[in-house]
């Protein structure tokens, strides 16, 4: 069992499944530029898209980078087929309505709507996309802005993720982290779960809030 005082929740990978889109649009760009696509996906999950080419193309200028993730991220926005709440997102997402939430992703505002929609889930009121934040996961920005603007300190908060990034992440800002789906149990969540119907979500008269695995 974790406890917390607010919840920062990663999208692609822990609410959305989005991978057939992901995979389809980063297939594309690795053939263009000749690199495996087995190889580009192993990285792509967790970071902002001119990260993970920086990582993969490291001897090319920063503002081609940038220039072609905006390109990637309109491609991204446009293909929603496939797109589909994570198994028990909706019910998960129901209970924390009234709880202190934020999304934080590496997704823009746009792709954000645009998954989070074609999900059928509510869009959190509280979020930081990439446009708010000056680096990509695994630095703790995001999540640290996260906390800041739900008024929690970091400690008090727990981290929902799929991705090795976004786990490094959470780390990095001080909290304890509930790894999502198959890709995060082998990063070190303080928490595993297959998917959101295996969580129960209890919050308490004293404002904290109480995690469990269906095992608990």
């Amino acid at each position: 069992m974790l406890t917390a005082r607010a919840l920062l929740l990663d999208m692609d990978g822990t609410l959305v499944n989005s991978d057939a889109v992901v995979e389809r649009c980063w297939r594309r760009w690795a053939e263009r530029h000749g690199l495996d696509p087995h190889d580009v996906l192993k990285v792509v999950h967790g970071r902002q898209g001119y990260a993970t080419m920086a990582a993969l193309l490291p001897d090319r200028p920063m503002e081609q980078n940038h220039a072609e993730n905006r390109v990637m991220l309109a491609e991204e926005t446009a293909d929603l087929d496939g797109v589909v709440p994570v198994p028990g997102a909706p019910a998960f997402m129901a209970t924390v309505a009234t709880l202190p939430h934020a999304l934080v992703t590496s997704a823009d505002e746009a792709l954000a709507q645009a998954r989070m929609g074609a999900a059928g889930l509510p869009m959190p009121a509280t979020r930081v996309t990439a446009e708010r934040v000056g680096a990509s996961k695994p630095d703790p920005e995001g999540f640290l802005k996260g906390a800041a603007e739900l008024g929690v300190d970091p400690a008090d908060c727990v981290v929902f993720e799929d991705s090795e990034a976004g786990i490094q992440a959470g780390r990095a800002a001080g909290m304890r982290v509930v790894g999502v789906g198959p890709r995060a149990a082998a990063f070190g969540p303080d928490l595993h779960v297959a998917d959101l119907t295996r969580l129960r979500v209890e919050p308490a008269d004293d404002g904290t809030i109480a995690l469990h695995t269906d095992t608990d």
